[in-house]
């Protein structure tokens, strides 16, 4: 029943693109992508390259703490005290664990084009209780009313909502900004090149690689009658058969000829295709090539180019988006100068230990105390370390002896008596 349902939505959505039917547009359920799967039929997400990039964003994005921060004497603390605290890092829904719950949530963004989330009040405390992620295809949004339907069996979840009372978290718009588009729908023809590749390759693989060609008669008899051509037929239908099964030599009879007319995979550029297909995705999907392990030469500095381009201009805008959608929906607008949710990027270079501790020196010389810089590796406090430093030799900023000589002055030269050391 489901799978069912799941085709309908689909082929209503396409109807829904066609002209003059407007009323399909804004009522019919709206998902913007295309289906992860039907049966028996190749899918976006079945192409390596697809599940890759999918994979890396939407881990990239779970893999990083969510933080509700309250302003304090003028800068913006973590304030885990919150409920939102425990939603938000720990468990969103009764069975779903945050990490899961955002790596659903980017993925519903990359193939579905929109995700909905549902907070649920608590009607005692007043509290969001829960943070409901709506599954594919059980939302239908009326975007001339700017209402939300929503019928999920799955969550228990019923209803209709306003435009205020749900998070939608839109990717790329099209002409209606308020329906999201997939990265899928915009790479329908790179994909499909792509499914199109890998059902080749594997018809290919499946009996060795089949042979095509044309068998004729010897080309000194002329006239071939009726006959001949229905012994021609068999012939052919035989040996066609015969390379079906697998063999490999097979013998033709009499003056009978075979001539081979299928393309090899290097003549047809098969493979280079494969590869075009690789640049073409990950262009749509803002990730480089290296990230999905293509074969592309690679040293230290690109990857680390690589990196920096990954963070700025593809995970980056993601992160601002569901930033400022989880503000506006669930802070008062009075409000949202002194609340913010903010993901903590550290988690990026949790496994980069030469990077964390070039970011760490680099905090160290701008003022940043050894506590403080403790405090972010979950290291106790030492003694001393919530002092100052100068950033040249790491001596505390107040230290009137903190300048040292410069051996390259000559010891002639006169003393000024106005010297902190002169004076002592």
């Amino acid at each position: 029943m489901v799978l069912w349902q799941h085709i309908l939505s689909y082929f209503r959505r396409e109807d829904s693109k066609s002209p003059g039917n407007s009323k399909g547009a804004s009522n019919a359920p709206r998902t913007g992508g295309m289906p992860l799967w039907i049966w028996g039929v190749a899918t976006p997400m079945q192409v390596a390259t697809v599940y890759r990039c999918v994979k890396l964003l939407s881990e990239s994005v779970a893999n990083l703490p969510m933080q509700f921060m309250r302003l304090k004497d003028g800068i913006f603390i973590e304030d885990r005290n919150s409920r939102f605290w425990y939603l938000l890092n720990v468990q969103p829904d009764y069975t779903v664990n945050a990490f899961d719950f955002w790596r659903r949530l980017v993925q519903e963004i990359l193939t579905e084009g929109n995700a909905y989330i549902v907070p649920i009040y608590n009607p005692v405390s007043l509290e969001v209780d829960r943070l409901v992620l709506c599954g594919r295809g059980t939302v239908s949004h009326d975007t001339i009313n700017d209402t939300y339907t929503v019928n999920d069996n799955t969550n228990a979840l019923f209803g209709e909502y306003d435009e205020s009372d749900i998070i939608h978290i839109k990717g790329l718009t099209g002409q209606n900004s308020k329906v999201g588009v997939s990265v899928l729908e915009y790479a329908r023809l790179t994909t499909e090149i792509a499914t199109t590749g890998d059902t080749e390759t594997r018809n290919r693989f499946a009996n060795g690689g089949n042979v095509r060609g044309i068998v004729s008669n010897d080309t000194s008899v002329r006239g071939f009658g009726e006959y001949q051509d229905k012994q021609l037929e068999k012939t052919a239908e035989n040996i066609d058969s015969r390379f079906q099964n697998g063999e490999r030599v097979v013998s033709l009879p009499g003056q009978v000829d075979f001539k081979q007319i299928s393309l090899t995979s290097t003549d047809m550029e098969f493979l280079g295709t494969r590869k075009f297909t690789v640049r073409e995705i990950c262009r749509f999907f803002g990730v480089h090539p290296s990230f999905v392990f293509d074969d592309t030469s690679n040293n230290y500095k690109s990857a680390e180019q690589a990196n920096v381009a990954f963070l700025s201009h593809t995970l980056a805008p993601l992160l601002r988006c569901i930033e400022v959608e989880f503000l506006r929906k669930l802070i008062a607008p009075t409000l949202c100068g002194k609340r913010k949710f903010e993901f903590s990027k550290q988690g990026l270079y949790a496994c980069d230990l030469e990077g964390r501790t070039r970011y760490r020196n680099s905090l160290l010389q701008m003022g940043t105390t050894v506590n403080e810089i403790r405090h972010m590796d979950n290291l106790p406090p030492v003694e001393g370390g919530d002092t100052v430093l100068v950033s040249a030799n790491l001596r505390n900023i107040n230290d009137p002896g903190g300048a040292v000589a410069n051996p390259s002055k000559s010891d002639k030269e006169p003393i000024n008596d106005n010297d902190d050391e002169s004076k002592e």
